[in-house]
């Protein structure tokens, strides 16, 4: 299915121009429209107030989350103006506990959403809560935007990530008109399972499902040869200097992946190209 209807959701002024290069130039390239929710989040915790106080604290807290939201929507559509894509800005206010309602509520209406990295420096707690939102709540894919490097709308080389889970290869089927026009898509797959119907042709189902619907693919077998799979699968995209990584999100638990960490988390950490996931 093609993309038409495009969605980012921004919570912070200081990392709404780079997601919205990526959004709008990808909406231009595939002529869809971009939705922008710009969202100030009420972060106030009223367990930690007295009675007597709540009522302040909570209009004070919302008229910042209020002032927040539409400092962001002013970057967002003096930005958006200068671009040649169609688009729409909605101002919202949520506090921490609601936002992921939020924002479920309008990404099951998009084909993909547009997000930025969730984790850094003076990254909010709501920037990760958005993601999982969107991948978990709403079942959207999500394209995660790197705070620098080159904006991309239809990468020419792109690495998919396969493990025979569900998730990995509901964001193969994803992002297939991504895949479709790149220049060539690399299936790698890191210690493929001894045992099992695929083992002698690890990847092999997949390529041939990605070529059927006109992908020019090629399989890399890898051992892990690094301390975790994710470190071998950034540096399998460094070498072949993919410019998109097309992988599943969080086969164990948000939970076990927060506490623990896991594939997912480390590369929405140290990825610095855009990331294409899916649940």
């Amino acid at each position: 299915m093609p993309f038409k209807s495009v969605m980012s959701v921004l919570t912070d002024v200081d990392f709404a121009e780079q997601t919205l290069k990526q959004a709008s130039l990808f909406a231009r390239e595939h002529r869809a429209h971009l939705d922008v929710l710009t969202l100030g989040v009420d972060r106030s915790q009223m367990g930690y107030y007295f009675s007597g106080a709540s009522a302040v604290v909570v209009e004070t807290s919302l008229n910042q989350a209020r002032e927040e939201a539409q400092a962001i929507e002013r970057v967002a559509e003096t930005f958006l103006r200068n671009t040649e894509c169609r688009w729409a800005v909605e101002a919202g206010v949520s506090q921490m506990t609601d936002v992921a309602r939020h924002v479920a509520a309008r990404a099951r209406f998009s084909d993909v959403m547009i997000l930025p990295k969730p984790y850094g420096e003076n990254h909010g707690y709501e920037m990760e809560t958005t993601i999982e939102a969107a991948l978990f709540d709403a079942g959207a894919p999500v394209l995660v935007v790197p705070e620098s490097g080159k904006t991309i709308s239809k990468p020419k080389s792109i690495t998919v990530a396969w493990n025979e889970s569900q998730e990995a290869l509901g964001a193969a089927k994803a992002a297939l008109p991504l895949l479709a026009e790149a220049d060539l898509v690399r299936v790698l797959v890191i210690d493929p399972p001894t045992h099992g119907p695929n083992r002698s042709d690890p990847g092999g189902l997949l390529s041939t499902f990605l070529a059927r619907h006109g992908v020019r693919v090629e399989i890399d077998v890898l051992s892990k040869s690094m301390p975790r799979v994710s470190d071998v699968l950034l540096r399998h995209a460094q070498d072949t200097e993919a410019e998109m990584i097309v992988m599943g999100a969080y086969g164990h638990s948000r939970f076990r992946e927060s506490i623990l960490g896991g594939a997912t988390r480390h590369m929405l950490e140290q990825a610095e190209i855009p990331v294409f996931m899916a649940h």
